[in-house]
């Protein structure tokens, strides 16, 4: 295999690459947009609240 046929292999590859990134970037762009347009929600809850701290009466000896 000539090293012309190697380099338009590698060419090709590097654009089908390029190509899929920028088509993964695009597609992501239009779901964060019609995500904020359709579920607009102040903030996520959170996935594990902690307990709330509780104050002791009186005043801690140290």
């Amino acid at each position: 295999m000539p090293w012309g046929e190697i380099g338009a292999v590698l060419a090709v590859l590097v654009i089908v690459f390029v190509a899929g990134h920028a088509w993964f970037h695009i597609v992501e762009g239009a779901l964060g947009l019609l995500k904020r347009l359709f579920f607009r929600k102040k903030e996520p809850p959170a996935w594990h609240p902690l307990p709330p701290e509780q104050e002791e009466g009186g005043s801690r000896e140290e």
